[in-house]
This record gives C-alpha cells, structure tokens and sequence, in this order.
C-alpha cells in the first residue's frame, strides 16, 4: 500500500485497503503490475519499458504458497528455478540458461552477492513483490549476471493498518506461523509522519528426505517517516537463521535410468545424519530515502549493510564405488565455513525536463559496493553407503588438509547516467555505466596472494513505440559485465571479469479495457569469459571461452474477471558453447540446462451466491529435456507436472490448501554430472490457516 492514496476499497478478503496509482514497491492489483522501478531505476509503465520485465506480486504469492523463491518463479518466462532440485539450502535459478544466484539476486535494488557457498536466501513471507529483468543489466547495475536479475522488493510500512497472522503444516510435518502487523505509529506528533510493519516466520520440520529438515527463524521490521509531503525515510532490517539438511548427489543410473536394483528412492538419504547439516546467520539493515525538490527533482539514496555465515558440513555421493548392481554409493566428505560481509549505498539524482517535444528524465547515479569473503573449504574421502539398505556408520567426516582458505575483499565504484526521451508514442533509454573494480585475495595457505583491478563500460540502447490500439513493439541493444570473485584453478590468477552483449526485439500488447497483457520476446545472449568447473578437478574453476543462448519467451498474465486471474509463459532457446579450450565442446549445451519449458496458472474466487468466497485454482508446468556431461551424451528427459488450490475466505479468515505436484511424479530435475543428479519435489500438501483483522 503506497502513502500517496486516493479513497479506501475493499479487497477480497472484506480488508480495508487503499485504491492508488499503483506504487512501483507497493501492491500488485491481483496479477497484474503496471509498474516497475527495476528496469529504469525510475518509475516506468512496463507498458513503456523496452525491455522483457516480469512481476510476480503478492497477491500471486499468497495464491500458491512458494515455500522459496526459486518456486515463486515456477510460472515466470525465461526463469528456471529449482536447477539442483528439492534442495532446501539454497535458491538456485538460471535467466535465459545462465546461473544467475550469484550475481543477479537483489533485494530492494541492491545486490546480495554470492562467493562459494556464502549464500543468501530471501524468504517469500516478507516479501511485497519480485520483479524480473531479463537480459544484461549492467548498464545500470554494474556487475550483474549476463541472464538476467531478480529484484526481490520487501514488505514496507503501510498507511492503513494491517493485521494478519498464519499458520500451516506440510504432509512432510514441516510446520510454520508467520504474522505481518503494520500501519500508523499511534503517538502525539506522528500523525500521517510515522509507520511501522512487523513481518515474521518461524518454520521448521522435515522434508521429502529422510533425515534432512528445514527450519527457520525470520523477522524484518521496517519503519517509514515522512516529516513532509517531500522528503520520505523507509529503515528496513531482517534476520534469519536456517537450518537445513543437505543435497544428494545421486548417479544418473538409478534416477534417469533405473539401476539393476530399480530406482533409488526420493526420500533416500545419501549423507550422514551424525555430519551433515547446514546452518545460515543472515542479518541486514539499510535504509531508502528520497527527497523531492522544485521541478520534481528527486534525490534517493538506498543503502544496506548485511552478513551471512553459512557453515555446511556434507558427506555426497560420487557415483557407484563399483557395479550399479552392488548399490554402493561411493562418498566425499566435505566441510565449508562461508563468512560474507556487503555494504552497498547508491545515490541517485532524477531530473525531468523538456526540450521542445522531447520530454526527459535524466537520472544520474554514483555506487559503491564492498563484498569481503573468508572462506574456507576442506575435503576428504568418506565411507561408501548402500542405497539398497543404508547403514550409516555415524562417523566423524574424514577431511584433509584446506584447499582454500583465503580472505578476498572486493570494492567496486560505479558511476552512470542515463535518459529516458519521450517523443510523440516513441520512448528511447539509452543507458551507461563505467565500474572500476579492485579486488584481493589474501591466501592464509601461502599458495598465492593476487591482486586485480579492472574497469569496464557498460551499455544500453532501447527503443519503443506505444501505439493506440495498446501495441508496443521495441528493439534493445545492452551490455554485460560480470566482476566474478574467486582464482582460476589452472593459472593461479583471480578471475577475470565476464562480458556479455544482447540484441532483443519484443512486442507487448495490453488491449483496450483488458487488465492485463501479453508480451513476446526474441534474443540473442552471447557471454564470455564463463566460469566453470574444471573437469579434471571439480575443487577448481576455469572460464572456458564464450556460450551463447539464442531464443524466444511469450507471456500473458492478466486479471480476467472479478476473481479470476491467470498467468501464462513459454520459453524456449537455443543454448551452445561456441569457444572453448576443448573444441569438442564447441556446439553442445551446458549440463543441468534445458531449453524449453512453459506453464499456465488460473484461479478463480467467486463474488457471489452461496459459494462466495470459495476459490479453485490450478497449474500445469512443462519442463524439456536437459544433459547429464558436457559431451551431451546422457539425456535428462523433460517432465509435466501439476499443482491444485483450494481456498475459502470469510469474514477476515483464509483456509488454504495448496497440493504441488498433485499426482506425485518422480522427476529429476537435472544432473550437473552422471555422478550429480536431483530429485525434484514430489506431490506436497499444504493446509494453512490465515486471519486478518
């Protein structure tokens, strides 16, 4: 709910709420946002936007009851989440068939960069909308990855209060209660000036796998002060601390392919429940502040400090220790102690002004990112464990020697400009932005020290016309630049920084007194310099040359009638290595990357007679064929796979109950190596409770 509001409507659960123009941080009209702050760092219709932009609001979360944000994007085009499976430890997505978790996951605009395995992981409840930015952002964003970003945007303080609590439990036994309480501070001389929002979650129980939970503790308080109709201050926080199990790295023989023995079970368990476990500290707090002056001139300065440890202790599976037929799972042990710590503050500067016909809106902007790492890895060889009849030895892991213990600390400064031109139904963005980047590593194992600095230009070039008829074709050019952390196992020598070029055409259309709209892409992603594993030491990453992903993705998300709201997507590229140091690989497709996948979601909640308030809702998720070895010679077969809800609301309660996967297919959602394979979630329940007052 945005502090700029125009009269008090009700919603679908009899809540009094504001009707507004809707705020690019604010509410989702059902599934249908009008406006985004991601793409342009203003506030732009998505109608106007060169660019493929996706938004996945809350109402739409509350709808399918994503237990991650990896799942909030099941009905996105050009989205693939869920790449390692049923993995409760991290979010894991590629864009448009790149990884995109490291570098392209943002949280109100800023960055949460990821090294090793110092991850971060947002959590659904607290969040008001995720906005999706298909393609190089760097013009913008700086380092970013070449597929895309996901701007996650948080709950903020609303101006008219809001009580809500909830409660629900899996067929797993993997229980939660969350609460989100905000509105006006209620003390002498904060009138209309001061408010608050409360979020909070507790979960915790277990999962498909045996042995392996997944609990939390998360709660983010924010607080919003306006002294003045101009000058805005929003102070936003969270904690969280995970504890989850591990993954299991499961050999293709056996999940794709059935063994001798048939096929290993999904709830089997392939680590050790004396060692295995995961633990995540995560803590932020940053602020958001504008102040608007004559003309419109606005200045915004967002910042965030925050700190993530993730202690992961693992014993995975290497693939059979003899014959499939034996069933003997050979095992590595493994332990990691990831420490991050990321400050970010970026100043912006908007002026609009008009020349003659034109109309412009500059903005002018200077960050600066600190990212600093202590990480340390350890690995050793663990003992084998049959999936026929697991005995697990409850032994202490068998771990040698660091190979990596360092301290790398990365400071990055940017600066960019940018106008968006208005004239007659053309819009033109061009985008620049030059980053200067220095990064150390300090080696505690005396191997080797590095230093590198860099600096890049980064691009864009966008144009499109908004017909009449609501038709909006468009054409963009923009460039990519990918600052990675880490050394090049071959060359000893850190990372150099990823480039990345794209050509887009689209065509959107929102058609006269249709709320909603459709929109279609085509592109053309080249990225080089890429990170990869080295084949011949999986400890060990190298940049292999350049891969290119070629493709289309169409979109309808729209608001059909009272009570009925739809989305629907379908992807498909073309990905190949076109330069690599193995020539054999040039025109083959990166592992645990499929190439098409598509979904239609639908719900409806009637408005009136004796069934109102009852709501139906279903989706069916498509999945294409990916390869298990860089040599595309082991096939993942694609899968289809549907999802039900029901939901009643009366008076101020919601009862929910929200089946994923209803008929309880075994998938594999990809395998990284014939070695490396994941299970995807099978059919989950979820019965929940909500109450707004």
């Amino acid at each position: 709910m945005t502090l700029e509001t125009l009269e008090v409507v009700g919603d679908r659960r009899g809540a009094a709420t504001i009707a507004t123009a809707e705020d690019p941080r604010g509410p989702v009209a059902g599934y249908v946002a009008t406006r985004s702050v991601s793409s342009t760092k203003t506030d732009t219709a998505i109608i106007r936007t060169p660019q493929a932009i996706s938004v996945v609001g809350l109402q739409q979360i509350d709808d399918q009851k994503p237990a991650s944000l990896a799942e909030a994007t099941r009905y996105a085009p050009g989205v693939r989440g869920e790449t390692f499976g049923a993995d409760p430890r991290n979010d894991w997505f590629l864009i448009r068939g790149f990884t995109a978790q490291e570098s392209g996951y943002f949280l109100d605009g800023l960055q949460l960069f990821t090294s090793a395995f110092a991850t971060w992981k947002l959590e659904p409840f607290g969040l008001e909308r995720l906005e999706i930015l298909r393609g190089p952002n760097s013009g913008l964003y700086g380092g970013a990855s070449p597929g895309g970003i996901i701007n996650a945007v948080s709950k903020r303080p609303p101006i008219v209060p809001i009580r809500y609590v909830e409660t629900g439990i899996d067929n797993y036994g993997n229980a939660y209660a969350g609460f989100d309480i905000g509105g006006p501070v209620d003390a002498p001389g904060t009138e209309g000036k001061l408010f608050y929002r409360l979020v909070g979650l507790g979960r915790g129980g277990g999962t498909q796998v045996d042995f392996v939970n997944n609990d939390r503790f998360f709660f983010a308080p924010s607080l919003t002060w306006k002294p003045d109709a101009d000058t805005s201050l929003t102070v936003l926080a969270q904690v969280q601390r995970d504890r989850a199990g591990t993954q299991n790295f499961l050999p293709y023989e056996g999940t794709v392919t059935p063994a001798p023995f048939g096929f290993i079970k999904t709830s089997r368990f392939t680590g050790d429940p004396a060692t295995d476990r995961l633990t995540r500290n995560q803590d932020m707090v940053g602020y958001e502040f504008e102040h608007r002056f004559d003309n419109d001139i606005k200045f915004r300065q967002n910042a965030r400090h925050g700190t993530v440890t993730v202690n992961l202790s693992n014993r995975y599976g290497g693939g059979y220790a003899t014959t499939p037929a034996a069933g003997d799972l050979a095992r590595f042990d493994f332990f990691t102690r990831g420490a991050a710590v990321q400050s970010d503050i970026d100043n912006q500067l908007v002026i609009p002004f008009r020349t003659g016909d034109f109309g412009h809106t500059v903005l002018a902007g200077f960050e600066y990112r600190r990212y600093q790492i202590d990480d340390y890895q350890a690995f050793g060889f663990g003992p084998s464990l049959n999936l026929i009849r697991p005995i697990y030895p409850n032994t202490r892991l068998n771990l040698g020697a660091p190979y990596q213990n360092a301290l790398i600390t990365q400071n990055q400064f940017a600066a960019y400009l940018q106008d968006e031109i208005t004239f007659g139904n053309f819009s033109l963005v061009l985008s620049g932005r030059h980053d200067w980047v220095a990064t150390d590593n300090v080696d505690r194992l005396g191997v080797n020290n590095a230093t590198r600095d860099t600096s890049a230009f980064s691009g864009r070039v966008a144009l499109i016309y908004n017909d009449e008829s609501g038709l909006a074709p468009y054409v963009s050019y923009a460039q990519g630049f990918n600052p990675t952390v880490g050394l090049n196992g071959v060359t000893g020598q850190l990372l150099l920084p990823e480039r990345s070029e794209q050509t887009e055409v689209g065509l959107k259309y929102k058609p006269a007194g249709f709320d909603g709209y459709f929109a279609a892409a085509l592109f053309d992603l080249t990225r080089s310099n890429v990170v990869t594993t080295n084949p011949l030491n999986i400890q060990q990453v190298v940049q292999t040359g350049a891969v290119n992903s070629r493709g289309a993705e169409v979109e309808m998300v729209a608001n059909l009638a009272p009570g009925l709201r739809a989305v629907a997507s379908y992807t498909a590229y073309d990905l190949s290595v076109t330069r690599d140091l193995n020539t054999a690989l040039v025109g083959t497709t990166p592992t645990n990357t499929p190439e098409q996948y598509g979904s239609l979601f639908v719900d409806y909640t009637f408005q009136s007679g004796a069934l109102r308030g009852f709501g139906l809702g279903g989706g069916v998720r498509g999945v294409g064929r990916s390869f298990a070895d860089t040599a595309n010679l082991f096939r993942v077969p694609g899968y289809v796979v549907g999802d039900l809800v029901a939901h009643y609301d009366w008076e101020g309660w919601r009862f929910a109950l929200n089946v994923s996967n209803v008929s309880d297919e075994r998938i594999v959602n990809s395998c990284s190596t014939v070695s490396a394979c994941y299970y995807g979630e099978r059919r989950r329940v979820l019965g929940s409770i909500g109450y707004r007052w």
